[in-house]
């Protein structure tokens, strides 16, 4: 169901359900989101790589899952929703940062995947389909992170005509942080890894919590003395003293290992 693999303080989770494209159920859901929360809590743990086996990165619901979904009452319904969405809220809160290996289709729910990541690396074989509206369904719980990287004018498109669309227009729109071709997808990605070991393992995750904060306000007066109360904080903590100290020194800090 999931492979786990850790290495060089980068952790490797592949969705491991290739024959039938990696759609996911209620137990890799589950499954997911304990994975997750384990490798947030690991301080061996650096950054996260989320990719798929087989043909597919992520094919969306299984259909044995929509069958049973189908005979579900509304609470019944309501707890399997909340479960897909704390997954996704999970992943997009992660303190480590995380790269989505996209090598090929993710569709529905797949997208929401790639889109909850922090960065998504494509081959050009990806294909990307909001798919939902086409069975009568609507993207709900994937929404805020889709909406949030495509904008609302792409996602009013493509929600609403549930098209197939491909990796060029999967970067433009800003789903995909990069288009590389196969056989160079894994070194464009160990070349970002690379250079997100070279953060500080504090410093990344106060930086990704500072994001999320200036991206959902308007910058006013709390905003702005919100930011300074970041940086005066992060300068006088352990970690800041020893990356200024490195820089000073010109030495590699602490956290490069």
């Amino acid at each position: 169901m999931l492979k786990v693999e850790t290495s060089g303080g980068v952790a490797r989770v592949t969705l491991d359900r290739p024959e039938i494209r990696n759609a996911f159920d209620d137990a890799l859901i589950a499954a997911l989101a304990s994975v997750l929360r384990e490798l947030d809590a690991d301080e061996g743990v650096r950054a996260v790589v989320l990719a798929g086996n087989g043909p597919a990165f992520c094919a969306g619901a299984d259909l044995n899952w929509m069958k049973r979904m189908a005979g579900y009452r509304y609470e019944q319904n309501l707890a399997d929703a909340q479960a897909l969405a704390g997954m996704l809220k999970t992943l997009d809160r992660m303190a480590k940062p995380t790269i989505a290996r996209v090598h090929g289709p993710a569709f529905a729910g797949g997208v929401g995947l790639v889109a909850a990541c922090d960065i998504a690396v494509g081959s050009p074989e990806a294909k990307f389909c909001l798919s939902e509206a086409k069975l009568g369904l609507s993207p709900a719980t994937i929404s805020p992170y889709v909406v949030r990287v495509m904008g609302e004018r792409a996602a009013r498109r493509y929600f609403l005509t549930a098209e197939v669309f491909d990796a060029a227009e999967a970067c433009r729109v800003g789903l995909l942080t990069a288009v590389s071709p196969s056989e160079k997808l894994d070194g464009e990605i160990e070349e970002m890894l690379k250079h997100i070991l070279q953060g500080g393992p504090q410093a990344l995750a106060k930086i990704k919590d500072l994001i999320r904060a200036v991206s959902s306000g308007p910058v006013d007066d709390g905003m702005i003395a919100d930011t300074a109360k970041r940086i005066a904080e992060i300068r006088v903590s352990a970690e800041g003293r020893e990356g200024i100290a490195s820089f000073l020194e010109k030495r590699k800090p602490s956290w490069h290992g």
